[in-house]
């Protein structure tokens, strides 16, 4: 039923490459199926002025896609001078899935900022990016308390998203573009490891859905999630 010919609770073929690029503090290639995301994970010694002499950290996120990640190219943002909305909108979501698994007094005043660059797109970007941006996290964070910066890491659980949708009358995890595109219910899931979720973004592309196929939905992200949070685990030792 599926283009991929996938089960309807199978995720894409997923993997994690640490330690991708030289220089950053914590950097990842993720990769689920065709959906290709680069993390890197910056560590920064200013924080937000509003957040000064607060004690608390902060971690932030920049999200963007590679003029070819798609199948025609897409105009660079910086030479519009100004980021879209969606781009906004998921940077903003990717950050606030990310803290919810960080320790923000542990972390002290000190900020991490999260790049996640999308290489090549087939659905499910923010979700990877999400997923994948969480190990570059992890690894930068551990950057600190091999230092003696932080005598403990201050990140507490894991966080990772997967998508689900509705797709001919169907709920089905972890939708490609293919699905993407046909769904009439789109769905992006984030949940922590221990099981809570963190944010839950449902819309009706054509009919609306009815309770038990949001239902239906996630329970396959929960499964999907703990497969991924598996992934992550793997990637970073524990």
């Amino acid at each position: 039923m599926r283009p991929s010919g996938r089960a309807v609770d199978a995720l894409r073929s997923v993997s994690i490459e640490t330690n991708f690029t030289k220089h950053a503090e914590g950097s990842c290639l993720i990769r689920m199926g065709d959906t290709h995301v680069l993390c890197t994970a910056s560590l920064e010694g200013r924080i937000p002025p509003w957040l000064r002499n607060s004690g608390l950290g902060w971690v932030t996120a920049e999200y963007g896609m590679l003029p070819r990640a798609t199948t025609s190219r897409n105009r660079r943002e910086a030479q519009a001078g100004k980021q879209s909305g969606r781009t906004q909108e998921i940077q903003r979501l990717i950050g606030r899935s990310l803290r919810a698994g960080v320790d923000r007094v542990i972390l002290g005043e000190r900020q991490i900022t999260v790049d996640c660059d999308v290489l090549q797109a087939d659905g499910g970007t923010r979700c990877a990016s999400i997923t994948g941006g969480w190990v570059a996290l992890r690894l930068a964070a551990q950057k600190l308390v091999d230092a003696g910066e932080l005598k403990e890491n201050p990140i507490i659980d894991h966080v990772a998203a997967v998508s689900c949708g509705v797709y001919k009358g169907q709920p089905v995890l972890d939708l490609d573009y293919a699905e993407d595109s046909e769904a009439g219910t789109d769905t992006n899931v984030v949940m922590t490891g221990k099981g809570g979720l963190v944010e839950v973004q449902g819309s009706a592309e054509g009919a609306p859905f009815s309770r038990a196929e949001l239902e239906s939905m996630l329970t396959l992200a929960e499964k999907g999630i703990a497969e991924l949070v598996a992934a992550q685990k793997a990637a970073v030792g524990g």
